[in-house]
């Protein structure tokens, strides 16, 4: 069934919905977001406009040259002012390429996915396996979501039980054996909070997983794809470099569960998705992360075959360097960069 899902059922469904609609009549197959209003009615008078031209041979030419300027402007003028909220929603965006998407698209499709953390079971949520990047192996580790209900039942929403940050472990133990570099990608609502997942362990494992990445030989690469919530992100997110996209987010909490503590209710989400300082740029001024990685105009869901190919320059730009470093000095820079955040009032 995981190879079955990864390749013959995932990745065409994903495509065929999501890497190429302007192939397609878009609005058959693109959600929009409440701030994305604006932008989704001037592409429905744009596609309204081109089936006139088709239909009646007329030339629309300088109308639609004006529309497609007009969403441009629009996109620019909305994207360039999003709240903390809207950014948790682009990161929530039900067609945002996920992991799978991603290690797929920088490989192309020189990817062996592995299973299993040999104690347990294999987790589905948490994938891993080895892929050539341009010529050189490397290790991908990350959590997926899946793209639609069935797929997110049988993949968990993302939510990775114990068994899950130990196969991680184990992969990347793999590749510290082989003198391979590591990438992690990170998009998780969170490690599963089951009775089940605490029996077997879970905050133990999640923290393992710290402790052993610290001390890795061989470089990490961490990139927050989508969601980063609470331990289930920073399971796989102690790494040389810790790199957001621009619409995601990163925190202890998400919005609804810090609202729903304080206020007692979601409706204040908005408010506490502010006060968490959980986008890529609060999280940058905090010396938290080490970079954000701009996302195409309109977020990684408009355009993903170019977000693949940022994703897949900046991993490549940083590995060049991580890989010129002597093992010990990385090591240290590693766990002084994590043991300088935040502070310890006497």
């Amino acid at each position: 069934m995981p190879f079955y899902a990864y390749r013959d059922f995932l990745l065409p469904t994903y495509s065929k919905f999501v890497l190429w609609p302007a192939q397609q009549n878009e609005q058959l197959y693109m959600d929009y977001l409440d701030f994305e209003e604006p932008i989704k009615e001037l592409k429905e008078q744009l596609q309204k406009t081109r089936d006139l031209e088709a239909e009646t041979n007329v030339d629309m030419g300088k109308t639609i040259k004006e529309l497609e300027k007009k969403i441009t402007a629009t996109q620019k003028d909305i994207f360039k002012k999003l709240t903390a909220w809207q950014r948790v929603q682009l990161s929530r965006h039900p067609q945002r390429p996920y992991t799978l998407a991603y290690i797929e698209a920088l490989t192309e499709g020189n990817f062996i996915e592995l299973h299993g953390d040999r104690t347990v079971g294999d987790d589905k949520a948490m994938v891993g396996g080895w892929g050539m990047l341009d010529g050189q192996s490397v290790m991908f580790v990350g959590q997926q979501k899946g793209i639609n209900t069935k797929m997110r039942q049988y993949r968990n929403f993302g939510m990775a039980n114990p068994e899950g940050y130990r196969k991680a472990l184990r992969l990347m133990k793999m590749a510290e054996k082989f003198k391979k570099p590591i990438v992690c990608l990170i998009d998780t609502p969170g490690a599963f909070p089951g009775l089940e997942a605490e029996e077997r362990g879970q905050g133990e494992a999640i923290a393992r997983n710290l402790l052993e990445m610290a001390v890795l030989e061989v470089p990490i690469i961490c990139i927050i794809i989508g969601e980063g919530a609470s331990g289930g992100a920073l399971g796989i997110g102690v790494g040389d470099k810790v790199l957001m996209l621009e619409n995601t987010w990163y925190s202890v909490i998400s919005p609804e569960s810090c609202s729903s503590i304080l206020w007692r209710s979601w409706d204040f989400k908005e408010k506490a998705a502010e006060a968490l300082k959980l986008t890529a740029e609060d999280m940058y001024k905090n010396k938290l992360i080490d970079g954000i990685i701009k996302e195409p105009l309109g977020g990684a869901h408009n355009n993903p075959e170019e977000m693949f190919a940022i994703v897949k320059k900046e991993v490549l730009k940083h590995l060049e360097k991580l890989k010129g470093m002597d093992a010990e000095k990385r090591i240290t820079a590693r766990i002084n960069k994590f043991s300088k955040m935040g502070y310890v009032k006497d």
